[in-house]
């Protein structure tokens, strides 16, 4: 494949999806495309740009062979459409909103991909998480759980780039583009 798989990966309620947004625009003129999740979660949930799915289509569509990437947590399905595998052959870069806990698998599948880890502060992430008012506080509370045993786990894990979100989303973006120029554009010279 020409493309680099940009796996852009981070806690629920990092900022992903704000990330993605505000770096939608710079991204194209990188020859990146972002990859709209299907995700067994209503359409009209606040957040991300995913297209809403019942869990018997999401069934149908991983029977069919319709996602490159496929995988559960938190009691939701997410798949990545195949039309990436047509991106990456054309050469476009593509970024994606992958999982912590799939990244082996996305690795096995696409060896070049850039992992990129998006880390907030656990007192930023508990008050977003609040805010969004998805999850009952013991539910929050179990995230930052799951959160730091990923934090503690990261040192003998897979490398990956990271990250900080807790403040200032322009650097945050800023970041993530000089990133991607660095690894996934060829030098211009």
């Amino acid at each position: 494949m020409d493309g680099k798989l940009i796996y852009l990966m981070g806690p629920s309620g990092s900022g992903k999806d704000s990330l993605i947004e505000a770096a939608r625009v710079p991204l194209r003129e990188l020859n990146c495309e972002v990859m709209r999740r299907v995700i067994t979660r209503s359409a009209e949930s606040v957040g991300e740009d995913a297209i809403g799915v019942t869990p018997e289509e999401f069934e149908q569509k991983l029977l069919a062979g319709d996602f490159s990437l496929a995988w559960r947590a938190n009691g939701l399905a997410y798949g990545i459409p195949i039309e990436m595998d047509k991106w990456l052959h054309a050469g476009r870069h593509v970024l994606v909103n992958g999982s912590r806990a799939n990244l082996r698998q996305a690795l096995e599948r696409y060896p070049t991909l850039l992992p990129i880890l998006l880390t907030v502060k656990d007192d930023v992430l508990r008050e977003r998480l609040l805010k969004r008012g998805r999850e009952a506080p013991d539910q929050i509370e179990a995230r930052l759980a799951r959160n730091a045993l990923f934090r503690d786990r990261r040192a003998t894990d897979l490398p990956v780039h990271l990250i900080d979100n807790s403040v200032d989303l322009a650097q945050a973006v800023r970041q993530l583009l000089d990133f991607i120029r660095l690894n996934a554009v060829p030098d211009q010279t």
